[in-house]
């Protein structure tokens, strides 16, 4: 935030102020009652659960020194019209203010999350940081982030989701983006769009609402990125694998479940050595290098930095090992893209060690009229890859016209019924555990590693 005074505020927000006072720049915007600190400003959102005007009091008795709301409370507050509203004229007002700061946006169906990550650990050595917590990427998300930045905050990183047209350039008017990038058009929430054009033209709005000096960030993953249109005056960086991205990779390696690489750019060569799982994350460490390119960072601190970044976000693709078995917990998100790179990791850390791969795939959400067939390919996919185990969790579709091999399938109807077959693992298996966040998978994962801490897990 920057300093201000909560009449200053209510003028911007358009809005009543009732109490006086200053606002430090430490001051967070919550609207979670339990998160609030002593002097953060506290928002009163509706939602379809709660309001947050019932936990005012809970507020105040955290030392909340301002609440933001749409009806007359106790303690110091501003009434306005509508939160929401009121939240992102006051990260409009603060972008404005800010002429120093560098705001990236990040947009794709995949790899958002872990991109921002990955630049977060590279521009947060350049100068102060602040970056999108967890997957904070709609309309109050944006805004949320913008307004942790402060006087000395020199980069500012958002993520912006999509649900429908139009979202993202309602995001990119409050984020005022100096950089934009697309990762990629996958099909991640096409049952929300009808089709990966209409995917591609949401995630588009980014690129367009970019202002001359701007600079775009596109990959080259699907046939929809690279051809996104830019205003004259938005210089362009791709990125991607082959000789024509100005950044890209060279001499990708696979070792220990880890992609060794070359990252090459304008500046020259150096190499790279990633800590997260999956040669799939090639792309997002690309992403995060262009980024960083185009904001002036030079390779050598850029490659020091992939090289040193560790997960941060919780059920990613995060390892587990025990009783000589190794278990990928992907249970945050599902789509047809990350499950395809899933299961090609599952495959090469199984080739490693040399036992067997075990798939637990839970539904795959908001595909629309296809997610039967998306379903049905990811079963041929893992067929075809040399899956030895596909556990299909409450979707049939998996096991639904599935090539001759000598893949094993298993269909349990819930979690708990899936517990029954981690008494037939080995040492040496490999077992992956993927689907989307509604399914909860987490907490088969979490069993599993319970069990290797038992004298059950003991004898499995």
């Amino acid at each position: 935030m920057i300093p201000i005074t909560i009449r200053e505020l209510a003028s911007i927000m358009k809005g009543t102020a009732v109490g006086d006072g200053d606002i430090s720049a430490e001051a967070k915007f919550q609207f979670d009652s339990r998160a609030v600190k002593p002097g953060d400003i506290f928002l009163a959102l509706r939602g379809e659960r709660a309001d947050g005007h019932n936990f005012i009091e809970d507020a105040l008795s955290h030392g909340a020194a301002l609440s933001i709301v749409s009806q007359p409370v106790s303690g110091s507050h501003i009434l306005v019209d509508d939160v929401m509203h009121a939240v992102t004229l006051a990260a409009s007002h603060l972008r404005s203010t800010l002429k120093d700061l560098h705001v990236i946006g990040i947009t794709g169906s995949q790899g958002k999350t872990t991109t921002k990550d990955m630049l977060y650990s590279i521009l947060s050595q350049e100068g102060a940081t602040v970056a999108a917590e967890g997957s904070f990427n709609n309309d109050l998300g944006v805004p949320l982030t913008l307004l942790r930045c402060t006087p000395s905050t020199k980069y500012c990183i958002v993520e912006m989701g999509a649900r429908h047209g139009g979202d993202i350039s309602a995001l990119a008017r409050i984020a005022a983006p100096n950089v934009g990038a697309v990762l990629k058009v996958g099909n991640a929430h096409i049952g929300e769009f009808g089709s990966q054009e209409k995917i591609a033209a949401a995630k588009g709005e980014l690129i367009s609402a970019l202002q001359p000096g701007a600079t775009a960030i596109l990959g080259t993953y699907d046939s929809f990125t690279p051809k996104m249109a830019t205003v004259d005056g938005v210089q362009r960086i791709t990125f991607g694998e082959t000789h024509s991205c100005a950044v890209r990779a060279a001499d990708i390696e696979f070792r220990g479940g880890h992609a060794h690489f070359d990252l090459v750019t304008p500046e020259g060569r150096e190499p790279v050595e990633l800590r997260v799982l999956g040669l799939h994350q090639v792309a997002n460490a690309l992403a995060a290098a262009a980024i960083a390119h185009a904001l002036g960072v030079n390779i050598q601190r850029i490659a020091s930095a992939l090289s040193m970044h560790e997960t941060s976000s919780k059920w990613r693709m995060e390892i587990h090992e025990g009783n000589e078995m190794l278990l990928i917990n992907d249970s945050y998100n599902a789509n047809p893209e990350s499950m395809e790179a899933a299961l090609r990791t599952l495959i090469l850390l199984t080739q490693e060690r040399g036992g067997r791969s075990w798939a637990f795939l839970g539904t795959m959400h908001e595909l629309g009229p296809q997610s039967s067939a998306m379903h049905s390919e990811i079963g041929a996919l893992a067929s075809k890859l040399g899956i030895d185990h596909l556990v299909a969790i409450a979707n049939k579709d998996y096991l639904a016209n599935l090539p001759q091999s000598s893949m094993s399938t298993h269909y349990f109807s819930s979690v708990d019924g899936a517990r029954e077959i981690l008494r037939e693992f080995e040492a040496g298996d490999v077992i992956l555990v993927k689907a989307s966040r509604a399914e909860h998978l987490e907490v088969l994962a979490d069993h599993i590693t319970g069990m290797w801490n038992t004298s059950e897990g003991e004898r499995i």
